[in-house]
């Protein structure tokens, strides 16, 4: 059944619960679960889903090195500082500070690339399943599309213009919605160029927050720290303490992120500056280039003839039981016998993951060194770690020596977190799940270090300074069969909250229910948490959370308090569970800079 390219709704007031129907009339062709009522819950639940069909393990290898996608000599039409929808562009708002910006010392002249969204016919997630159509990135002037998608290796102090051209079918069969909304997670970006969800757009339609449809979007990133106005008689490009290393983009559509990025829509962005510089000759000197690799983890499910499964109609969402790993289910990767660093990223849609480095007799646990946790590298480096958790958006960056082994070794990343529903994990479990297999087969030069000292963080207020600062509530809880923040489901149109530029702010993020974990991810600006509470009991923030983060996992129950400030950029922003189910059925808020 084909799509009906009128069906978007802009909001125009959410008073009584409505909103943009994401319902999609090709739903029915993914043979979605039935509705049942069960004595447990009120509302209603989708019947236990068959377990994916069994894979071949360890057939599919995964490349030993990760070539970051090259700059472009240029891009045609040429981009501009306002929407060139003449040329095709959609009609976004004009680039901020851009003239004050891309000039030598700051942001400098922009490097281009391209993306292009389009499907790929042929995906092999493993061996057993057959051929499939996915949705991915085909970087600059590609014609086939990955996922994930091209991976970028930018720099602090020099700018970029990223096209992101839409070339999705528009009357495609299917879960998934062909518009899109690109949001790099979680940059200090001008918020045109952040990937609001209500900036979607296509060849044909548009969101509610753009002025017409277009077949691409010139995303700015000017690759700038935080800070950049307030440490101005210090710094060109802001404070190196808000650097950020680890990132990642996905689409962003309002209502369909989860089966966008499911069936696809998601790549890497990893940045760089003096200190974390991408090489093993300056800076911290920390594992680069080759042994530098992001490994991307999303829970699928799959059906009985082994095609991608998702019901974006029911408001638990689909777990999936079969876990992709850089897009392939049970790869192997070969290692030489040095150190590496290993960027790790829970892309979703829901599963929660403890992982564990294990010898292939799946009894034997070896330790690891966490230096990053989200995009930022911690203050110290965490050593001899055993585990490390990452909800849904969470990123962990860990260095395993793999010098510690002898030629031939088999190891494997092993996922020990239990999770049976979409709502939260439950404890972790050996020996687990296996989900990527390590072959040491060669030596190989090491002149990395992992350092005492990793990057400083500034200091937080003092306790007086914290206690005068502005503290604003959000309460993430079910309403009316759907998720809502306070007791509001998300309008694009409508900012929940308007913060004047400058400004410093304590949000505490509030779970009021036992039967819910959220991942609650706040855009623009990386905070810090000053405490956690269950049930009103101060209860320890993890040594991996003591630094900056951009993902808070609101457990049952809990409340997190967050120091946040607001600076250099304005427009629209948004704060939502990234539980990509939660989120696109509506709790998330669109908060403004003014």
């Amino acid at each position: 059944m084909r799509k009906e390219p009128t069906r978007r709704l802009p909001v125009t007031s959410d008073i009584d619960g409505k909103r943009r129907s994401f319902l999609k009339a090709s739903v029915a062709a993914t043979a979605a679960a039935p509705l049942v009522l069960t004595s447990r819950r009120s509302e209603a639940q989708v019947a236990p889903l068959l377990p994916s069909p069994a894979t071949t393990p360890w057939v599919e290898e995964l490349p030993t090195a990760i070539t970051p996608l090259p700059a472009l000599d240029a891009l045609d039409p040429m981009p501009m500082t306002s929407a060139n929808t003449g040329g095709g562009e959609c009609g976004r708002a004009d680039h901020q500070r851009y003239d004050e910006l891309c000039v030598a010392g700051k942001a400098g002249r922009p490097l281009l690339y391209q993306l292009t969204a389009k499907e790929n016919p042929n995906w092999v997630f493993n061996p057993a399943y057959p051929p499939q159509a996915i949705w991915g990135y085909a970087g600059n002037m590609d014609t086939v599309a990955t996922t994930p998608g091209p991976t970028f290796h930018a720099r602090y102090g020099q700018s970029v213009i990223v096209r992101i051209r839409n070339e999705l079918p528009a009357n495609h069969t299917g879960f998934g919605s062909p518009e899109i909304s690109t949001h790099l997670h979680n940059m200090h970006t001008p918020s045109e160029s952040d990937g609001f969800a209500g900036d979607f757009y296509s060849a044909t339609l548009k969101g509610p927050t753009l002025t017409r449809s277009g077949s691409f979007n010139d995303h700015f990133y000017p690759n700038l720290y935080a800070g950049l106005d307030e440490f101005s008689a210090t710094s060109a490009i802001g404070d190196p303490r808000e650097a950020l290393g680890t990132l990642f983009y996905h689409d962003h559509a309002e209502g369909v992120t989860a089966p966008n990025v499911l069936k696809g829509l998601m790549g890497r962005y990893m940045i760089f500056d003096d200190l974390d510089s991408g090489s093993e000759e300056s800076g911290l000197k920390l594992p680069s280039g080759a042994y530098d690799y992001p490994l991307s983890f999303s829970d699928k499910r799959f059906d009985a003839n082994g095609r991608l499964f998702f019901d974006e109609l029911n408001p638990e969402g689909v777990l999936g039981d079969k876990i992709t790993v850089n897009g392939k289910i049970e790869p192997v990767l070969r290692v030489a016998r040095r150190k590496y660093r290993f960027r790790l990223l829970n892309g979703g849609p829901t599963r929660f993951y403890e992982f564990y480095l294990q010898h292939k007799n799946r009894t034997t646990s070896y330790g690891y060194t966490i230096i990053a946790n989200d995009g930022n590298l911690l203050p110290a480096p965490l050593a001899n770690q055993f585990r490390v958790r990452i909800g849904p958006a969470e990123r962990a960056d860990i260095v395993i020596n793999f010098a510690n082994f002898p030629l031939g070794t088999e190891l494997f990343l092993v996922n020990q977190l239990v999770q049976t529903e979409t709502r939260q994990p439950r404890d972790a479990q050996a020996p687990g799940t296996q989900l990527l297999k390590f072959i040491v087969d060669r030596e190989a030069p090491d002149t990395s270090l992992v350092p005492a000292l990793l990057r400083p963080l500034r200091d937080l207020p003092s306790a007086a300074e914290l206690a005068a600062l502005p503290v604003r509530r959000f309460v993430f809880s079910r309403t009316n069969g759907n998720w809502a923040v306070n007791g509001q489901f998300f309008n694009s149109l409508l900012p929940r909250v308007s913060v004047p530029k400058g400004n410093a702010e304590i949000w505490e993020l509030v779970n009021p229910d036992n039967g819910w974990q959220h991942p609650i991810h706040i855009h623009f600006e990386e905070g810090r948490i000053l405490s956690k509470t269950v049930n009103g009991v101060n209860v320890a923030i993890p040594p991996n959370e003591r630094g900056r983060k951009d993902v808070y996992i609101l457990g049952p129950a809990q409340t997190i308090r967050v120091f946040l400030r607001f600076r250099d950029f304005y427009g629209k922003y948004m704060m939502h569970c990234h539980n990509l189910t939660h989120e696109d059925h509506a709790m998330m808020l669109r908060w403004d800079i003014v």
